[in-house]
């Protein structure tokens, strides 16, 4: 039976939803699991949850934790799958940071995870801790698949591709996209089919049919008559004027084009609905919140699961018993996209069997699509290069290549932005020259 190790295991619901659907799944019986974090409270919290879950579900799983850098090591030993959900630096102070100095420069983010100038220093302060993992992955489970779930997702990625380490990246974004599109457009979903391609949060709806039939016009037709405000409106005016609905939301969409936060036109903020400051809003109410729900996760020993829609546990039953699923996985591209740099990392369709990740070739996306990946790939690229040589021009680039940062301020603007991150981040940055 397979060993999984979860780093970030205080990451208590979402530990929930990955590893009780592990427990759930038949062909993973028996196995180990393997609970790595470095706070204690929280660790303690996701096992006394988990054993009860695997208590309540025929006991068959074996859960082990392990607490510190110094407990990694023995974490990882001999793992299988490693999955990975760790916010370095956490909601204060990095978070906090991330927005607030870029505020003071007057560029306004929603949730500054995966583009933009927050993005890029949450990319730069995550990588020396994968490659740590990578390290010790290559000595103690270096055949283990890495399943990552953390943002940046496409730089976070990469970066783990070029340690050598097995990797996909896993996102919700592309299993949401059809029915929260259709539901409120009152839609049906039943016998849909659809493509989906492009890059991590900026995949594309290339097409989307029923019995043969193309859907777009009516999808097109219902979303522009739409009654206002809703919170779709950054996505429906993408697709108006590039003719082709993305996956992620409307506050992340908002942050990674130049159209829509604008200082002089603070107008738009209203018009598109976009939720300025939405993630640290959400960190204050989840911290807020979290005393009631342990309550529900933590102390319920009656507590229940359902098997739910994460990747996670279905590409490691494809693995281990050969029965072929698919997915949407964040992966290299080696030609899968053809208009796309092929040091990218992309988001396409995956074929899982024991062979492990099968990525499929798409081709050409539409011209426009490919355009507009391309603005985030060059920020992606340029972290990337940022954190491998830790010179700080490369964070300078990144920031003047984004589209939201240089829709917004001059260049020596940015990169004085980019000199008080990196002195406000202090040691959660390596040192850059």
């Amino acid at each position: 039976m397979p060993k999984i190790t979860f780093m970030g295991a205080g990451s208590t619901v979402f530990a929930k939803n990955v590893l009780g659907d592990v427990m759930l799944t038949p062909a993973l019986q028996g196995c180990e699991i393997a609970l790595y974090d470095i706070d204690p409270q929280r660790l303690k919290d996701s096992e006394m949850m988990l054993n009860n879950i695997n208590e309540n579900y025929g006991g068959h799983a074996t859960i082990k934790a392990y607490l510190g850098v110094e407990s990694r090591k023995e974490a990882l030993r001999g793992a299988d799958f490693v999955v990975n959900a760790i916010q370095v630096g956490g909601y204060e102070p990095c978070t906090v940071t991330d927005f607030e100095i870029p505020k003071k420069y007057g560029l306004r983010q929603t949730i500054a995870d995966t583009l933009g100038i927050g993005g890029i220093f949450r990319a730069l302060r995550t990588i020396p801790v994968l490659k740590e993992f990578a390290d010790d992955m290559a000595e103690v489970c270096p055949d283990a698949w890495f399943l990552n779930y953390t943002n940046p997702m496409a730089i976070l990625t990469g970066a783990l591709i070029r340690f050598g380490v097995k990797t996909v990246g896993l996102c919700h974004s592309v299993q949401g996209c059809v029915p929260g599109l259709l539901r409120p457009l009152g839609i049906s979903t039943e016998n849909v089919q659809w493509k989906i391609a492009g890059i991590n949060h900026q995949a594309w709806l290339l097409e989307i049919t029923r019995d043969g039939k193309d859907l777009y016009p009516e999808i097109k037709e219902k979303a522009f008559s739409r009654p206002t405000p809703h919170n779709d409106m950054v996505r429906y005016e993408i697709m108006k004027q590039f003719g082709y609905y993305v996956t992620e939301s409307s506050e992340h969409n908002a942050e990674y084009v130049p159209w829509f936060i604008k200082s002089t036109h603070p107008e738009l903020i209203e018009r598109f609905n976009i939720p300025l400051d939405e993630y640290p809003r959400r960190c204050v109410n989840q911290i807020k919140g979290w005393e009631a729900m342990r309550k529900d996760l933590v102390e319920n020993k009656n507590i229940e699961h359902h098997r739910t829609h994460e990747y996670a546990s279905y590409i490691m039953e494809a693995i281990v018993t050969d029965k072929p699923y698919r997915i949407h996985g964040n992966v290299l591209n080696t030609g899968l996209i053809t208009n796309l740099p092929y040091d990218a990392v992309v988001e396409v369709p995956c074929m899982v069997d024991r062979n492990g990740i099968n990525p499929c070739y798409v081709g050409d996306l539409p011209q426009q699509c490919a355009a507009i990946n391309r603005t985030n790939i060059n920020v992606q690229l340029l972290t990337l290069e940022a954190a491998f040589t830790l010179k700080k021009d490369y964070i300078y680039m990144a920031a003047m290549m984004d589209p939201h940062t240089a829709a917004e301020l001059t260049i020596d603007e940015i990169r004085a932005m980019c000199d008080d991150l990196i002195e406000a981040h202090g040691d959660w940055l390596p040192k850059f020259k």
